[in-house]
C-alpha cells in the first residue's frame, strides 16, 4: 500500500487522542479517510474538531458502535485498509466496569475482523495493541516475544482482541499486524492519562496529586506513533507479526513530574501521592520500556521528537487549552 491515491482507510477510534492525529497525518498524505465515530445523540465528532482548517471535512464520518457488527460492516466498504484503534482504555474503569471493557475492546475487535473476511477489497488490517499486555517486567527492554501477563482486565481485553485477531490470520489468512505502542502523549489527550495529568495540575493547581511515583514507562509523542501506524500500513510482508513502537528509554512517574514542573516553571510545586488514585497492589505494572529494533528492521521507522522535547510541546497546547481541563486535580478514570 505505499501509493495512497485513491486508497480508502477506515480509522476506528478516529476521535480519539491518537485517532485524530492519525487522520490528519494520513490525509496529508493523500489518503482517502473514512472516521468510524462512536455514536452519540449530539452527533459530535470528538477530537477530529481540533483539525486544522486545511483538513476539516475532508474525511468522510461513519457513527455507530463497534459493537454493533452492522456498523461496521457499513463504515468498511470500499476500503482498502483498517487502521482499528477503537477501545475503552481506562485502566481504572476497567476494575469498575470490566464487561464494558470487554465487550468494545475484544468483541468490538472481533466485528472488526468479521467484517474484514466479508469486504473483499481489504488489503491490510492493523490492530491497535498496548504495552499493558506484558504485565510487570524486570530490567532491560522487552521484545515481542515477551510472555503476556495481564495485570488488569482492560489488559486482558487487548490480549483477548489481539489474539482475536492472529487466530484469524492464521484460520482465515486476514491480512492482520499487530501495532504495539508504548505509553504515549502529546496534544489533544485526556487528563485520564498520566502526561495532562501532570501538566494541567503543574499549571494551574498548587500541587500535583498523583498515584504511585515510582512506576516507569517508555513515553513517545503523539505523531510518532501516528507515524508508527503510517509505517505499519505500508510496510511489505508483516502479516501475522506483532511490532512494538516506543523510545527505548525509561523514566518513572515521579522524575517526569519534575521534568513537567520544570518546563512549566513552577519551581517547588509539591508533588503528592493520592491513594485513591493508587492501582491495586497487584494490578500495579512496575516497568515497561520497548525495544524497537523489530519496528526498526521490518517497517523503517524511528521516533523523531524526544521526551523534553515532546513535553515541552505539549506544556505549551495544554496552557493554550485551558477549556479542555477545566478541573485539573480531579481524578479522571
Amino acid at each position: 500500500m505505499s501509493d495512497p491515491a485513491g486508497r480508502r482507510v477506515l480509522v476506528t477510534g478516529a476521535g480519539g487522542f491518537i485517532g485524530h492525529h492519525l487522520v490528519a497525518s494520513l490525509l496529508d498524505e493523500g489518503y482517502e479517510v473514512v472516521a468510524f465515530l462512536r455514536y452519540t445523540s449530539g452527533g459530535g465528532h470528538g477530537l477530529l474538531s481540533l483539525l486544522p482548517p486545511r483538513l476539516a471535512g475532508r474525511y468522510e464520518a461513519v457513527l455507530g458502535d463497534l459493537r454493533d457488527f452492522e456498523s461496521v460492516r457499513r463504515a468498511m466498504r470500499g476500503c482498502s485498509a483498517v487502521l482499528h484503534l477503537g477501545a475503552l482504555i481506562g485502566i481504572p474503569y476497567s476494575y469498575d466496569s470490566p464487561s464494558d471493557v470487554f465487550g468494545v475492546n475484544a468483541m468490538g475487535t472481533l466485528n472488526v475482523l468479521q467484517a474484514a473476511r466479508d469486504t473483499d477489497s481489504i488489503e491490510r488490517i492493523v490492530i491497535t495493541s498496548t504495552s499493558e499486555v506484558y504485565g510487570t517486567v524486570g530490567e532491560g527492554l522487552i521484545t515481542e516475544e515477551h510472555p503476556l501477563r495481564a495485570q488488569s482486565p482492560y489488559a486482558a481485553s487487548k490480549i483477548a482482541a489481539d489474539q482475536l485477531a492472529l487466530s484469524f490470520h492464521r484460520s482465515f489468512g486476514l491480512p492482520v499486524a499487530i501495532c504495539r505502542p508504548f505509553n504515549t502523549f502529546g496534544p489533544g489527550q485526556s487528563a485520564r492519562a498520566v502526561v495532562p495529568t501532570i501538566v494541567s495540575q503543574a499549571l494551574w493547581e498548587d500541587r500535583i496529586a498523583l498515584g504511585s511515583l515510582h512506576p516507569v514507562r517508555d513515553l513517545s509523542y503523539v505523531t510518532d506513533i501516528a507515524g508508527a501506524f503510517l509505517c505499519m500500513l505500508r510496510a511489505d510482508g508483516i502479516e501475522g507479526r506483532t511490532i512494538q513502537f516506543g523510545s527505548g528509554e525509561g523514566v518513572s512517574v515521579g522524575d517526569l513530574a519534575g521534568m513537567i514542573i520544570e518546563i512549566a516553571g513552577r519551581a517547588g510545586l509539591p508533588v503528592v501521592e493520592d491513594e485513591s488514585r493508587i492501582r491495586p497492589g497487584a494490578s500495579e505494572v512496575g516497568r515497561l520500556v520497548a525495544s524497537t529494533a523489530l519496528a526498526e528492521s521490518l517497517t523503517g521507522w524511528g521516533p523523531s521528537i524526544g521526551l523534553r522535547q515532546g513535553l515541552e510541546l505539549t506544556v505549551d497546547w495544554v496552557s493554550g487549552h485551558p477549556g479542555l481541563y477545566p478541573s485539573p486535580g480531579l481524578y479522571r478514570t
